[in-house]
């Protein structure tokens, strides 16, 4: 599994920095640097390796999605950087070294931001599926991920029911996850069942994920995070609204329900040990 793993996280990570290379002569070079500085940081690259599997598991070519999975970690990516800002959470780190508005100031965070949103449906054009292309809009707009971070903010000055929590977190979290697992089906010249089985995977591993990331926000290491922890405590996460016994009992339910999805496709003893590293991750 490391062995693949790594794979796909080079080519994302050799893809995207090519993608820039052409740019480097232009005048705009600190907007660049800045997109680079947090684009190229590293990191689970997740998303991108969900789309490269679910195109291999449809017995396609992976790299057919590599449209697909760069774009959407460049949407990741500019969500990361504007929900570091002051004005969103305010934070100092992220994979253990400075945010991009400590370092760059925070009118180029919010343009690298900008910028990589908008480059990432030109780099998804280059993928030839329209479709594709619509489920990544979706999920990255108001009725997915901004959506999302929309409901969690709006929700800071009340506790929310179980069903809230869901609805921000599906969007927040799990909309991306969505959008990897979805296009990279798509890219694989997937059926409609199977587009539909990488939906309810990603739905449901989404959930496992989050619930995983507020119970390290509790229980992790900073250091082996690479970012702060505690910071979550008065937010409405899952931890708070179930307790950390619950939480657990969650994940493994999640995570059932993610892998029984994955019977609508071959090949599939790679992406179940993924799911079941993930939500048992401790970093």
């Amino acid at each position: 599994m490391n062995e693949r793993t790594r794979e796909y996280r080079d080519y994302i990570h050799a893809y995207l920095k090519e993608w820039y290379a052409r740019s480097s002569d232009q005048p705009q070079a600190k907007l660049f640097e800045a997109m680079e500085y947090s684009l190229l940081a590293g990191g689970k690259r997740l998303r991108p390796v969900f789309a490269f599997e679910f195109c291999r598991m449809c017995g396609t070519d992976w790299k057919k999605a590599a449209p697909f999975a760069a774009a959407i970690e460049m949407i990741h990516t500019y969500s990361l950087i504007h929900d570091d800002l002051p004005c969103m959470d305010n934070d100092d780190y992220r994979r253990g070294r400075l945010t991009n508005h400590k370092v760059y100031g925070e009118a180029m965070a919010i343009l690298a931001g900008d910028a990589l949103l908008t480059d990432a449906f030109a780099v998804a054009s280059t993928g030839g599926i329209v479709d594709a292309i619509a489920v990544l809009a979706e999920c990255a707009g108001s009725l997915g991920m901004v959506g999302g971070q929309v409901l969690d903010i709006l929700s800071e000055e009340r506790v929310l029911t179980e069903q809230e929590v869901i609805d921000i977190q599906t969007r927040k979290t799990g909309a991306l996850i969505n959008a990897a697992c979805i296009t990279g089906a798509m890219a694989g010249g997937a059926t409609q069942e199977q587009i539909a089985a990488a939906g309810t995977f990603a739905g449901a591993l989404g959930l496992a994920f989050q619930i995983r990331d507020d119970m390290l926000d509790v229980i992790g290491d900073a250091k082996e995070l690479g970012k702060a922890v505690g910071v979550d405590g008065s937010k409405n996460t899952f931890v708070r609204l179930y307790g950390l016994e619950k939480c657990e009992e969650l994940v493994q339910k999640y995570t059932a329900v993610a892998i029984e999805a994955l019977s609508a496709f071959e090949d599939t003893e790679y992406m179940e040990a993924l799911a079941k590293s993930l939500t048992a991750r401790t970093a």
